[in-house]
């Protein structure tokens, strides 16, 4: 891929994204820490993040605080792993294309994405706050920027780390400000301006000629 041909970011071949497992998890590991991901976020669709405990997420996992504590140091570092599934799906629609990225036709992956979202907004309100700040804001931007600035990079594109960043703050930032009500837009609305901010960042000449 040329330069000019660089769409949002893409996960070269055998990265691993995302809330993918190791090879090496512990299965019995993994279904305790599911559990505890799929608690929390049944309860932040019930009550902001900050009022979440301890006590009442280990009682609707059915595991105890020991348990907790064994995989987690605190509520934070659980709300970063339950953001990954919700972090690969963003990242996957973003670049669930082929050949030259077509600034008029985003994925059709990206508006199922944000849709999604929508129809769980309290929920991703608590983790996604407005500016995108919170674990899944943090995530976000951590993911799409190492995946924007390693394509820059295989594909010999300049300035890839300024570029990348841009790219994920962007929209990381759109994405947070969509959920909290700053920008008015469907799901499709939102995937169109989004995919057309994106490719033009990524096409944007930085130095002069």
């Amino acid at each position: 891929m040329s330069p000019k041909q660089v769409g949002p970011g893409q996960a070269g071949p055998g990265q691993t994204g995302p809330g993918q497992a190791g090879p090496d998890q512990d299965p019995r590991t993994e279904r305790t820490r599911s559990r505890l991901r799929a608690a929390l976020l049944a309860e932040c669709a019930e009550r902001p993040l900050a009022e979440l405990g301890v006590a009442a997420l280990t009682r609707r996992a059915g595991v105890g605080r020991a348990t907790f504590y064994l995989h987690y140091p605190d509520l934070q570092a659980l709300a970063v792993d339950a953001c990954a599934e919700v972090v690969r799906a963003g990242v996957e629609a973003l670049h669930a294309w082929r050949g030259l990225p077509d600034p008029a036709v985003p994925p059709p992956a990206l508006a199922r994405f944000l849709g999604t979202l929508a129809g769980h907004g309290p929920l991703y309100r608590a983790l996604l706050t407005p500016e995108g700040g919170g674990p899944l804001g943090e995530l976000m931007h951590r993911e799409l920027r190492e995946y924007s600035r390693r394509e820059r990079e295989l594909a010999g594109a300049p300035q890839a780390g300024l570029v990348a960043t841009a790219v994920a703050a962007t929209f990381t930032g759109l994405l947070a400000d969509w959920l909290h009500g700053g920008i008015a837009a469907t799901p499709e609305k939102l995937a169109g301006r989004s995919w057309r901010l994106l490719i033009a960042l990524h096409r944007t000449p930085l130095d002069p000629a």
